[in-house]
């Protein structure tokens, strides 16, 4: 009975572990988010220094999930728990490297002239940011509660963040010109919204990975 006690206690453990793992996760995104708008290097370093840490908390997931399977043979719901764990940490840690990209673009980008204008100018790229910090949180909130109804509401943020994308992507291309300097910008800049969008397909794999432990059954959010 005390050995049930003591498994049960340490798959709440994995829980919260996990839930950790992403607020550091979402305060590094938001840390490369905010330094690209304030053109902020020092943050952008800030951000790109947490990336240790979350491949750190990533292995330690790796570890826990490993050790409960070979201790104590889960049955078919805690093995679903724990093979979900897994592949939120993995997410998780991708979405920490696209932070480490967007990161590395603002101090790329930070002292260049014009720069600031053009960040203005393509006021789509806040709002994707936005979007993608919400989705992300929720989706940390879906697996925390096991709310499958707000995992499911990821795919049409999802879908508007593809949009959004879409539409800057078009944007970029049109004021592309001669200037050499202004192109590469651009193009910098264009990688950053494909950062974000990668971001979103991650919180709706996290969110697939919340129902697919609640019920079983698998549901694709990325269509």
């Amino acid at each position: 009975m005390e050995t049930r006690s003591l498994y049960h206690q340490s798959l709440e453990d994995l829980q919260k572990f996990l839930l950790n793992m992403g607020i550091e996760v979402e305060r590094q995104i938001q840390l490369a988010v905010d330094s690209l708008a304030k053109l902020d290097e020092q943050l952008a370093r800030e951000a790109i220094a947490k990336d240790d840490l979350i491949d750190e908390m990533m292995l330690k997931v790796e570890e826990h999930c490993l050790r409960l399977i070979a201790l104590q043979q889960p049955l078919a719901n805690d093995l679903r728990l724990i093979g979900t764990a897994t592949k939120i940490a993995i997410d998780l840690e991708r979405i920490a490297d696209h932070a480490v990209d967007i990161a590395k673009i603002t101090i790329r980008i930070c002292n260049e002239q014009y720069i600031q204008l053009l960040i203005k100018q393509l006021n789509d790229i806040p709002r994707m940011a936005e979007i993608t910090m919400i989705m992300l949180r929720e989706s940390l909130v879906a697996y925390g509660e096991k709310d499958i109804q707000l995992a499911a509401t990821l795919a049409d943020k999802d879908d508007e963040v593809d949009k959004i994308y879409n539409s800057l992507v078009t944007e970029m291309l049109s004021l592309m010109g001669s200037d050499q300097s202004s192109n590469r910008q651009l193009m910098q800049l264009t990688m950053v919204a494909h950062y974000l969008e990668r971001v979103a397909d991650h919180t709706t794999n996290i969110g697939e990975g919340v129902i697919y432990m609640v019920t079983g059954k698998r549901k694709d959010l990325n269509v």
